[in-house]
C-alpha cells in the first residue's frame, strides 16, 4: 500500500501545481449540491444546481463503488480524479481531502465534499468564497453551497435527505428542490444535474446508472424532474412489456398504469389493436362470413366489443366468451384476442387472431 500512496501523492503534487484544469472565478459559480449514498444498493450520487450554464459538466465526479465528489465555487476536477486514486490507495476521505488541499494553490476559492462507499465523509468550504456558504455532512450525505440566500438552503437539503426513503435519485432531487424552496442560489436558476453511480452498471463496465443534465433552462428543477420521470416511465413500461411476454396481461397493464406516459402509449397500443381487428374483420366479412365467436381476455373485452360495433358490419353476429373452454360446440369462425394458448381446431373450425400480443410493446419508442 505504501508505494501506491506515494505514487498517488506525487500525482497530486504534479497535477495541482502544473494543471489548472477547468477553473472558474469565485462569485461566477454559485452552486448548491448534495451528495448521497444508498447503503442498501451501493449507489452513490449527486444532485447539483447553479445560476450558470451546464453546472453538471464540471462540479461533480466519482467512481462507482469508490466515492462521489462535489467540487464547486471554483471548480477543479482534480479533486475527483486524484481523489479516487487516493481513496483506492487506502486513504480516508478526510486524508485525501487534506492532501489535495495542501497541494492546491487555489484552495481559497474551493468548496469540496467527498462521500465514499463506506459512508465516510469529508468537506471543506473556504472562508473567502461568496456568502452565504457552508456545508453539513450526516449519515450517508453531505449538503453544501455558496452564493446562497442563507444557511436554511443547506439545512433544508439535509433535513429532506435524512427524512426521505426510496430510490437515491429521487431522494437527492427532492433534497435539491427543498434547498431551492428555501431560496437556493441568490442570483436565480439556470442549470441542474443528477448523477447516480453504481459499480459495473453498463454491460459490466460503466458505472453511471443515471446521468441527467439540464444545461440551460428557465425552470431547471421542473425540467430535471420531468426527465427523471421519463426515465422511470421507460423502466416501468419495459417491465410491463416483460410481463406481457410472460402472458401476464393484467400485470402488464397494472405496471403500465404507474407510468405517467401510460395514457399516451396505451392509446397508441389500443389504436394498433383496433386497426388489426378492423383489417381482419373486413377481410372475413368480404369473404361472406357473418357468424363469429370472439374469445377475448377480460382486460380488453370492452375494447374488442366497441371496435367490432364501430365497424358497422351489416348482418354480422358476434358471440363473446373469455376462455376457449367456454366456446360453444358449433363455433366455426373463432376470433381470438387472448394470451391463452389456442387449442387445436375441430373439423370446419378456424381460429383467427385479432391481436398480435407478441409484437405489442409498452416501452417508450421501444427503449
Amino acid at each position: 500500500m505504501l508505494p501506491r500512496l506515494s505514487c498517488a501523492a506525487l500525482v497530486v503534487l504534479l497535477l495541482a501545481r502544473s494543471a489548472p484544469a477547468q477553473q472558474y472565478q469565485p462569485g461566477e459559480e454559485g452552486t448548491f449540491s448534495i451528495i448521497g449514498r444508498d447503503a442498501a444498493t451501493g449507489e452513490l450520487g449527486i444532485a447539483v444546481h447553479s445560476k450558470t450554464i451546464a453546472v453538471g459538466a464540471r462540479t461533480r465526479g466519482g467512481k462507482g463503488g469508490v466515492a462521489v465528489f462535489a467540487h464547486q465555487s471554483s471548480s477543479n476536477p482534480m479533486y475527483s480524479t486524484i481523489g479516487i486514486e487516493l481513496l483506492e490507495a487506502g486513504m480516508t476521505p478526510q486524508q485525501a481531502l487534506d492532501m489535495m488541499l495542501r497541494s492546491d494553490e487555489g484552495r481559497d476559492s474551493r468548496q469540496v465534499a467527498i462521500l465514499d462507499i463506506q459512508g465516510r465523509t469529508a468537506a471543506f468550504t473556504s472562508t473567502t468564497i461568496t456568502d452565504w456558504k457552508g456545508h453539513r455532512c450526516g449519515a450517508n450525505y453531505c449538503a453544501q453551497g455558496n452564493t446562497l440566500t442563507g444557511p436554511e438552503v443547506v439545512e433544508a437539503m439535509a433535513r429532506s435527505f435524512e427524512a426521505s426513503t426510496g430510490p437515491l435519485a429521487e431522494r437527492l432531487l427532492d433534497a435539491l428542490e427543498a434547498g431551492q424552496a428555501q431560496g437556493g442560489d441568490r442570483r436565480g436558476v439556470q442549470s441542474a444535474s443528477l448523477m447516480i453511480l453504481k459499480p459495473l452498471t453498463i454491460a459490466g463496465f460503466g458505472d453511471r446508472a443515471l446521468d441527467l443534465r439540464v444545461d440551460e433552462h428557465r425552470t431547471p428543477f421542473a425540467e430535471l424532474r420531468r426527465i427523471l420521470n421519463a426515465v422511470r416511465s421507460g423502466e416501468i413500461l419495459s417491465e410491463a412489456t416483460a410481463r406481457l411476454a410472460a402472458k401476464d396481461l393484467k400485470g402488464a397493464m397494472e405496471k403500465a398504469k404507474k407510468s405517467y406516459h401510460y395514457t399516451l402509449y396505451t392509446l397508441r397500443i389500443f389504436k394498433q389493436i383496433q386497426e388489426n381487428i378492423a383489417l381482419a374483420m373486413r377481410r372475413e366479412y368480404q369473404s361472406g362470413s357473418r357468424a363469429f365467436t370472439v374469445v377475448a381476455q377480460d382486460e380488453i373485452m370492452e375494447l374488442v366489443r366497441d371496435t367490432l360495433r364501430d365497424l358497422r358490419l351489416e348482418g354480422a353476429n358476434f358471440a363473446f366468451v373469455s376462455k376457449f373452454a367456454e366456446l360453444p360446440s358449433d363455433a366455426r369462425i373463432v376470433l381470438t384476442a387472448t394470451l391463452e394458448t389456442t387449442p387445436a381446431s375441430k373439423p370446419g373450425q378456424r381460429f383467427l387472431p385479432l391481436v398480435d400480443f407478441e409484437n405489442l410493446d409498452f416501452r417508450v419508442n421501444g427503449a
